[in-house]
């Protein structure tokens, strides 16, 4: 059973899988593919893709084997959030980031055998950014906190072992 600590971590995962779904609806409607929208000169603009590839758009094998190995790449983040200890906030927060962001990608998988992606940040066409969503942003910003805070963790483990000697 979930507990209500786990469970408000949980509205981490709502927030990110329906922020990436609204999104992206919204991009599919307004938005033609292909054509670049300048939001901040040529440095941010919003260009609609439709990326059939892995992360950043790599090419590792078709979309089923992308979909599979995200499908199972999510069953180990749940698990992991499931393991964490209570007292743990902030790495369940992070995990439901990440969980969430996961989610709203394997939907476009599944649902349409690709990812919808649109923000495109770069300095002119040679320096571009993969183009990425909002998905991606959660789980890129989730990735971080919890490799921040097991830093952290880990810092202050390693002050308790130097001061019990």
């Amino acid at each position: 059973m979930i507990s209500l600590r786990a469970g408000a971590a949980m509205w981490w995962v709502a927030g990110a899988l329906g922020l990436d779904q609204i999104t992206k609806a919204i991009v599919v409607d307004k938005m033609t593919l292909h054509s670049p929208v300048s939001l901040l000169g040529d440095v941010v603009r919003l260009t609609y893709i439709q990326n059939a590839g892995a992360a950043f758009g790599l090419k590792l094998g078709g979309p089923l084997v992308h979909t599979v190995v995200a499908v199972g790449a999510l069953g180990v983040l749940g698990w992991l959030f499931l393991s964490l200890p209570l007292t743990a906030r902030l790495q369940r927060t992070a995990l439901a980031m990440v969980l969430g962001g996961a989610l709203g990608n394997i939907i476009d998988r599944i649902r349409l055998d690709y990812v919808i992606d649109f923000f495109d940040v770069g300095v002119s066409e040679a320096w571009r950014w993969p183009v990425f969503n909002v998905a991606d942003s959660f789980v890129t910003i989730g990735i971080l906190v919890l490799a921040l805070s097991w830093s952290r963790h880990q810092d202050a483990e390693a002050g308790a072992v130097e001061n019990s000697d």
